[in-house]
């Protein structure tokens, strides 16, 4: 619009000037015609030229007006009755999409009397979607077909056959017209991503890669997106290899990790690969990046556990090694407290498990801790205390997709077939406030109060070699102290059978079955003179 002003007044101004220009030099113009002599001024000559030119084409505009009016008339009518057509299908598909069936209807019938069907494809979307709010599935399914026939409109076709077959479960027939749409059209966001889950649904990762990498370039997804789950893709691929082909899970995982450093299966399958080829070190090395990165009890595990042939005290080493990495940390401490576990130096055990449930107290280190009792005293009371403690505690984390609980990573959800689903976090949170039996939720403090005093005792156990001293310094005691068996007496006459009682017998008198001494050498007996103090510590 601008243009066109600006094109008019550089007219305007050439014909002023054009004016001005004749004006500014005089002169007569002569024309001999039939013998007569016609003279004029030559501004006056072009003047009525210009005016000579303009009613011609004002007549010639008219002529043409008169002569076309019949088809401007009809084509009149006709962008009239096209604009209510299309404002009856506006209202249509407004009343569509709030759920008005009946209004839904009335205007699809009212569009198709004002608009011809094959000239506006939307009067098909609009009977579908007011057949679906009736529930008239097989029409609704009969219009889609029609659409997906049209190039106009076969990815809204192909999109209302899609979402029926999952309305129905029919999965199969779900997947064929999600790729149908994806071949044709890859840009599409739903088409894509459906198709992905169903090829990673299947294990068909060759095709998944190539259908994200062909969504890459058309810019469907982001890039940090596509990298993710370009990462998930190869990891499953790579999992599916260790087992036959660990140089090419290998591959695999190490270019996962390149598009995304903080995958830790990439890392782990990563690892596993290498160790079967024989590269410990370099597995070693991307473990301990993993681990930086963040701390994961598999990562640790698969650390400590790097050579089959190391000792325990190796394996703590390495333990303590993945400590030196990432200082205060749960996994950390909980990597050693293990660790030293299987080494059987419990106090360090002990102090580290007791350390990590008090920087997070969850169900790992309780039931940790019930181990290391179990290992080193053998009481089952305490063992019991430290059950309990887990019991009330937070679970610990776990690899987790739509509620579904896993004890291994998955690339896909068996719940929906959502790529990329599982996160490790906690399956679900910890009640708040008292339990319903009243006991508070569990704390390292309270449980290191409340823990039972040690009652059992394991001789085979190394640590209770002390425990087994005193025993045995006791009984000798106790037998150094026994008096001498008193002679025995002559026959006599039996006595009646008289009432227990405290009173202590004379020498050489029977001992009555209840109510007497206990035949216990921890017990001294009163008729003997008291020997030196000795202290007994049995526990």
């Amino acid at each position: 619009m601008l243009i066109r002003l600006v094109a008019f007044a550089l007219f305007v101004l050439a014909l002023a000037y054009g004016f001005s220009w004749l004006a500014d030099r005089p002169g007569d113009l002569s024309l001999i015609w039939e013998g007569q002599i016609y003279q004029t001024k030559l501004i006056v000559a072009a003047s009525a030229i210009i005016a000579l030119v303009a009613a011609v084409m004002i007549t010639w505009w008219f002529i043409r007006l008169v002569w076309t009016s019949p088809h401007s008339v009809t084509r009149y009518f006709r962008a009239r009755k096209r604009d209510r057509g299309y404002q009856a299908l506006s209202t249509g598909l407004i009343a569509a999409g709030a759920g008005n069936a009946l209004l839904a209807r009335k205007m699809a019938a009212r569009s198709r009397g004002l608009i011809r069907a094959d000239q506006e494809p939307l009067i098909n979307l609009l009977e579908a979607q007011a057949a679906l709010i009736e529930g008239r599935y097989d029409e609704a399914r009969a219009k889609f077909e029609a659409m997906a026939n049209d190039p106009e409109t076969r990815e809204l076709g192909l999109r209302g056959l899609y979402l029926e077959a999952r309305r129905l479960g029919a999965n199969e027939a779900a997947r064929q017209y999600a790729e149908k749409a994806a071949d044709n059209a890859p840009y599409l966001p739903w088409a894509a991503q459906a198709t992905l889950e169903y090829r990673s649904q299947s294990g068909r990762w060759d095709d998944a890669i190539r259908l994200l990498e062909q969504q890459k370039a058309a810019r469907v997804v982001e890039k940090a997106e596509a990298n993710r789950l370009h990462a998930v893709l190869l990891t499953a691929r790579a999992g599916e290899k260790l087992e036959g082909n660990p140089t090419g899970a290998r591959d695999d995982a190490q270019q996962a990790l390149k598009l995304a450093a903080d995958f830790i299966p990439a890392a782990l399958i990563a690892a596993k690969a290498l160790f079967r080829e024989g590269g410990v070190r370099k597995a070693a090395s991307i473990l301990e990046q993993a681990w930086k990165s963040a701390p994961h009890p598999e990562i640790g595990q698969a650390y400590v556990r790097a050579r089959s042939g190391d000792s325990t005290l190796d394996r703590l080493k390495r333990a303590e090694r993945l400590e030196g990495l990432r200082p205060n940390n749960v996994e950390s401490l909980l990597v050693v407290a293990q660790a030293a576990l299987d080494a059987q130096e419990f106090a360090k055990a002990r102090a580290k498990a007791e350390a990590a449930a008090r920087m997070q107290p969850r169900e790992a280190a309780f039931l940790l801790l019930a181990d290391i009792e179990e290992a080193e005293t053998g009481d089952q009371g305490r063992v019991r205390h430290w059950l309990a403690q887990a019991l009330k505690a937070p679970r610990d984390p776990a690899w987790v997709a739509d509620g579904f609980v896993s004890d291994k990573w998955l690339p896909v959800s068996p719940v929906t077939g959502r790529l990329d689903a599982f996160e490790w976090k906690a399956p679900f949170g910890q009640i708040e406030g008292p339990l319903e039996d009243g006991s508070a939720p569990a704390s390292i403090e309270a449980a290191l109060k409340t823990l039972p005093p040690l009652r059992d005792v394991r001789p085979e156990s190394p640590v209770n070699d002390h425990r087994i001293i005193e025993l045995e310094r006791a009984a000798t005691i106790a037998e150094a102290v026994r008096p001498a068996p008193a002679p025995a007496p002559a026959p006599a006459k039996p006595k009646p059978v008289e009432p227990a009682s405290d009173k202590v017998p004379a020498p050489g008198e029977a001992k009555p079955f209840f109510g007497g001494l206990p035949d216990d050498p921890g017990v001294r007996d009163p008729r003997v003179e008291p020997g030196p103090k000795t202290r007994l510590r049995l526990f």
